[in-house]
C-alpha cells in the first residue's frame, strides 16, 4: 500500500488528537479505532472477546461499555490489528504505532525545553539580582544628592558678625 493512502486511511495526527490518558495509561477508545478501522464497536469487541487470550489486563481495560486498548507501548491496538487482518488494519496500526512514537518523542522533547527554561530562568534570576543591587545603590546616590544642603555661600561685600565676641 502506497505511503500517501496509508496516510489518508489513519493520519497520525488525527489519531494522536484521539489518545486519552485513563488511569494513567495513554489509550484509544474502542469507538476511535472501530472509525479508523471503518468497522464498528460491536465488531471490535467482538473480535477481542474471540481472542480473550491475546488481550492479557495490560493490554486493554474496559470503561462501562467501552474497551481501550493501552499504549504500554501500544500492544492492545497491535494485537487487535493482529486479530483484524486486512490492508486498512495494516494502516491504521502503522498509523496508530507512530502517533505514540510521536507522542513519546514530544514528550521527551518538552521534559528538555523544560530544563533549559529552568536554567534560563536561573541565570536571569541570578542576574536580574545583581542588577537589583547595583540600582538600588544608584537610587541612593541620587537620593543622597537630591536631599544635600545647599553649598554654605560667602556673602558679597564685608560683613561682620558683631555677635560673636574675642
Amino acid at each position: 500500500m502506497a505511503r500517501s493512502s496509508q496516510a489518508a486511511i489513519a493520519p497520525v495526527e488525527h489519531i494522536a488528537r484521539s489518545i486519552l490518558v485513563l488511569r494513567g495509561h495513554k489509550v484509544l477508545l474502542d469507538a476511535e479505532l472501530a472509525a479508523l478501522y471503518g468497522l464498528t464497536t460491536g465488531a471490535i469487541i467482538q473480535a477481542v472477546k474471540r481472542n480473550i487470550g491475546r488481550f492479557p489486563p495490560d493490554f486493554m481495560f474496559q470503561l462501562t461499555a467501552a474497551i481501550c486498548p493501552t499504549s504500554s507501548p501500544s500492544r492492545g491496538v497491535a494485537m487487535l490489528s493482529s486479530v483484524l487482518s486486512s490492508e486498512r488494519t495494516i494502516a491504521v496500526n502503522i498509523g496508530v504505532m507512530r502517533a505514540f512514537v510521536r507522542m513519546r518523542e514530544l514528550r521527551a522533547s518538552n521534559a528538555e525545553l523544560a530544563h533549559r527554561v529552568d536554567e534560563l530562568e536561573a541565570r536571569i534570576e541570578k542576574k536580574l539580582a545583581t542588577h537589583d543591587e547595583a540600582i538600588a545603590a544608584i537610587l541612593s546616590a541620587i537620593r543622597q544628592l537630591m536631599n544635600s544642603p545647599a553649598p554654605m555661600r560667602r556673602p558679597v561685600g564685608f560683613t561682620a558678625d558683631l555677635s560673636k565676641k574675642r
